[in-house]
């Protein structure tokens, strides 16, 4: 079953149960996927239906926003919006795949220092570049990039 159809499933299942976070969070998630649609489509590509791989980035960048949400909210002490936050986080994280463990992301940060040759802060901007296209997804680029930056300092 591809992301959409899950989606769509799933939405209507929060409807019938009268679910409001989770059925508001997913029409978010939706229309936030049909925004994308018609970016594409204005991009020059008129089939505008996204991949799955394409979905799983909106996705992402959905839960990203929640996680940046929460944390902002509770530097200004609204404690009402972080819980809110994390409910609708909690909502998306299942259709997310499973995120890599520090010791993995390292790992990557590693090999990829590696690979390119880097030999200080200067090759940030390549290892950043080749441990991303490994990762794909699987971890926040802001936990590589800190990895990255303490590996070639």
């Amino acid at each position: 079953m591809s992301y959409l159809e899950q989606l769509d499933h799933d939405l209507k299942e929060a409807m019938l149960a009268r679910d409001e976070t989770r059925k508001r969070t997913l029409r978010l998630v939706k229309a936030a996927i049909a925004y994308a649609q018609i970016e594409k489509r204005t991009a020059g590509d008129q089939t505008a239906t996204l991949s799955d791989a394409e979905v799983l980035q909106v996705l992402t960048k959905q839960a990203r926003q929640r996680r940046d949400s929460i944390a902002e909210f509770s530097k200004a002490g609204r404690l009402d919006l972080v819980a809110e936050e994390q409910a609708e986080l909690a909502i998306l994280e299942p259709y997310l795949p499973r995120q890599l463990d520090a010791a993995e992301v390292r790992a990557i940060v590693q090999q990829a220092i590696a690979d390119t040759g880097a030999s200080g802060p200067k090759d940030m901007g390549r290892v950043m570049s080749a441990a991303m296209a490994r990762v794909q997804g699987l971890a926040d680029g802001q936990v590589v990039s800190r990895f990255a930056r303490e590996l070639l300092a």
